[in-house]
């Protein structure tokens, strides 16, 4: 089995707590929870989603630019490209 590296396993993490969150909701909606407590909740996971992307944003800068002497035009582009779409 391959170890996963501190980061990988954060994002991961991150994750399921957002999964547990989303489970939350979809019972405070069964259980006809007032609609204020609910959009807090979904506020509070789009803030979750948010920052793993970011996390993984970083993370891919990271092995991007790792261990090189120069930043390669390309990788700089596409590493660019990943950060417009993400904030559309």
């Amino acid at each position: 089995m391959i170890e996963m590296d501190d980061d990988k396993k954060k994002i991961i993490n991150r994750l399921k707590t957002i999964k547990g969150h989303v489970q939350g909701i979809e019972n405070m909606v069964e259980s006809d929870k007032g609609c204020d407590e609910i959009l807090v909740q979904i506020a509070a996971i789009k803030q979750s989603i948010h920052k793993v992307g970011l996390a993984i944003m970083e993370r891919q800068a990271t092995s991007c630019f790792m261990d090189e002497d120069k930043v390669d035009k390309e990788k700089m582009e596409e590493l660019i490209k990943l950060m417009f779409n993400y904030t559309k």
